[in-house]
């Protein structure tokens, strides 16, 4: 059973969001992390440009498959994990922590209530 933290939101695409002040951490969830095995490239070349809800800011390449990462609101892309340039294996390992991939600058926050609760993204898994 995947790991759903109560405090995130969920995009229908398997990211997550985290807001701290103002700021949205994005990454991808437990559930998609595990459908792409050990992930051994996070390309991540956006920051700096404002993007579209939907719009891809990036790609995973992993064992199992590859994967376009897409953007949960619309807004600013401010920083990347550098982390992940020479751990892309911290998306396994820790894909709520340490494995983020993303910073946004929103344009609007209250576009988060139209993101999925941690129940309807369990419904959307099927777990």
């Amino acid at each position: 059973m995947s790991l759903i933290p109560a405090n995130l939101r969920y995009t229908n695409d398997h990211e997550w969001t985290r807001v701290e002040a103002d700021i949205l951490y994005v990454g991808i969830t437990d559930f998609a992390q595990s459908e792409l095995g050990d992930i051994v490239y996070v390309d991540i070349n956006a920051v700096g440009q404002t993007l579209q809800t939907g719009t891809s800011f990036g790609a995973v390449d992993a064992v199992k498959a590859a994967s376009d990462l897409y953007m949960p609101l619309s807004g600013t892309i401010i920083a990347q994990n550098e982390a992940l340039t020479n751990q892309p294996e911290l998306v396994n390992s820790d894909p709520y922590g340490e494995g983020w991939m993303i910073q946004i600058k929103p344009d609007n926050l209250a576009d988060l209530d139209a993101l999925l609760s941690p129940e309807k993204y369990q419904e959307l898994i099927g777990e």
